[in-house]
């Protein structure tokens, strides 16, 4: 066996182990052993690290990858469970695509410098610059690679289902098996991909992103001459504007950068391209203070709120790199070189803000909060939003109950009206959505409808419009895609529970049991097979349009226990 074939093997069995380890944390976050935030944390660290070390494995060698994407993963998966304590539900966390950006950050940006660091030392530009589009090429393509094997092990379970052959889609139905197969083959596309290094080098497309820059340029130019004929106001309408012009400036950056390449050796020697670039980098100050400025106009209008804090410092970024760049150009001889340093500098600064966002020293909803409540006291009632507040986390909630204590006091009638007026738009919201889902939601048997009522009345209301969207849709039989089966399926507690079935596309259909708690709770669990595992989306198929039709049997599990209620020994077959 070469050692080619021996690293490919071994990043296989790597990418296998880690889907086996992702596959474990679901398993563990489904049975309750751990809490949603534990969970959370450890999926974010094992995706981190496996990515990393996946990452790293071709250019430094598994031997270092590993304890190095291991450290990663631990310092973001440390972070994630810190800024959870913000928040009392992982989905409060997710609300918005802020705090996977900042982990997204943290687990990717470091990785150049990690391989720079074996390689010669950490902020050695030409690796970081050559290492950092090495690894975007060898995961997109890696991917490629994963999606194209996938399609061809479905082609074959489809061909062999022909001469009723199903082994291939009995093995692929288990969660362990397809998560470990995903990971070798992931695993296995980027050590190929590394070997082939010399014919997929990305300096192919960097030389073509380099005709982009007069373009670029040329539409900059154009908006800047035309913005004090059309005037302003088009910039404070909203975040929006502020967000097209920080595209704009992070797309110009990325161009500047691509045009200097690693070193003046291998920079763009076109004299017009060279232009362009130092054009370029001279307006790109401009354009981000553009979008500063608007982002800050609105900010002394509405106060601060997460998604105006995060554009704040996204701006601030770009307008430093924009400085950076502008004033290493007018410095003369040498500009090149000074914005290659600079991109190391203001990297690092990027790093550290991501990890702030997710630490109380920049905790985003605590900010925000206050702000809205020095809003109240300055202006009143008018400039007040309690929806805003009840999805910052748990300082919206302080927020909202010191501004609901101030609400009793004399004289302020007002603001108890719109506090009262916000729980009364949330309640009566409620109603026409449960209206509204039991009048598209069938269930079996045709009896239950008093119970389907009640675990929709005790629905949360983000749920209920959940699976509306869902029930909204036809099937082709002219059925909505959901479907709730009512039955006692736990004998030991009161009353009956339910099955519920989503068909949230075409090839996946969510199966749910859901139950009310002794509080009167909902609560869900994932469905399983008796042997614990998942529906295949072939059998979940079959099951809806099965029960659709018809309700199914009640039958007793297969399965004793040793020793009583709680405390009993039992496993699954």
């Amino acid at each position: 066996m070469t050692g080619q074939i021996a690293a490919r093997i071994r990043l296989a069995l790597t990418g296998a182990l880690g889907g086996a380890a992702l596959w474990a944390a679901i398993q563990a976050a489904d049975r309750n052993w751990l809490g949603d935030f534990s969970a959370l944390a450890l999926f974010v660290f094992l995706t981190t690290a496996f990515g990393a070390v996946l990452a790293l494995a071709g250019p430094i060698g598994l031997g270092r990858a590993v304890p190095r994407g291991l450290a990663l993963g631990v310092l973001v998966g440390a972070l994630t469970w810190l800024a959870a304590l913000r928040f009392d539900t992982v989905d409060q966390l997710l609300f918005g695509a802020i705090p996977l950006l900042a982990l997204f950050t943290l687990a990717t940006l470091p990785l150049p410098f990690l391989i720079a660091q074996v390689r010669s030392r950490w902020n050695d530009y030409p690796v970081l610059f050559l290492e950092a589009w090495s690894i975007v090429l060898r995961f997109a393509a890696a991917g490629a690679f994963t999606g194209l094997v996938w399609l061809v092990i479905f082609l074959s379970d489809e061909l062999l289902q022909i001469v009723g052959i199903g082994i291939i889609g009995r093995l692929l139905a288990d969660q362990l098996v397809a998560l470990a197969l995903t990971g070798a083959i992931l695993g296995l596309g980027m050590a190929v991909i590394h070997d082939l290094a010399d014919l997929l080098s990305p300096y192919v497309v960097l030389r073509v992103f380099r005709l982009f820059l007069p373009v670029v340029l040329g539409v900059m130019v154009v908006f800047l001459i035309a913005l004090p004929f059309r005037g302003l106001d088009g910039l404070v309408s909203g975040l929006s504007p502020a967000t097209l012009l920080l595209t704009m400036v992070g797309g110009g950056i990325a161009l500047v950068s691509i045009a200097i390449d690693q070193a003046d050796a291998d920079a763009t020697q076109s004299p017009l391209l060279i232009r362009c670039t130092q054009g370029l980098a001279l307006i790109l100050p401009v354009v981000a203070g553009l979008a500063l400025w608007a982002v800050w106009l609105r900010v002394a209008d509405r106060g601060w709120s997460p998604e105006r804090l995060f554009v704040v410092l996204v701006a601030a970024v770009g307008l430093v790199y924009g400085l950076v760049y502008a004033v290493s150009v007018l410095r003369g001889a040498g500009w090149m070189e000074r914005i290659r340093q600079g991109n190391i500098r203001v990297a690092l600064a990027v790093l550290g803000l991501a990890a702030l966002w997710l630490t109380p020293v920049l905790n985003a909803e605590r900010i925000s909060a206050a702000s809205q409540v020095s809003r109240f006291e300055a202006l009143g009632v008018e400039a007040l939003d309690p929806g805003a507040l009840r999805s910052w986390g748990k300082p919206g909630a302080a927020a909202l109950a010191v501004l609901e204590a101030k609400a009793t006091e004399p004289g302020q009638e007002a603001l108890a009206a719109v506090l009262a007026g916000e729980l009364a738009r949330q309640a009566d919201n409620r109603p026409a959505l449960v209206a509204e889902l039991a009048a598209l939601l069938p269930v079996q048997p045709t009896s239950a409808t008093g119970m389907r009522d009640v675990i929709l009345g005790a629905a949360e209301a983000f749920q209920l419009q959940d699976w509306l969207q869902v029930c909204r849709v036809q099937l082709e039989t002219g059925q909505p895609g959901c479907l709730m089966v009512v039955a006692d399926l736990l004998p030991l507690r009161p009353g009956e529970e339910a099955m519920l079935f989503l068909q949230r596309s075409v090839d996946y259909i969510e199966v749910s049991g859901l139950y009310l708690d002794d509080s009167g709770m909902l609560v869900w669990r994932t469905a399983t097979q008796p042997d614990g595992t998942y529906l295949s989306s072939e059998a979940a198929g079959r099951l809806l349009r099965q029960y659709q039709a018809a309700p199914p049997p009640l039958t007793g599990a297969e399965l004793n226990q040793l020793g009583i209620g709680e405390d009993g020994l039992l496993f699954l077959p």
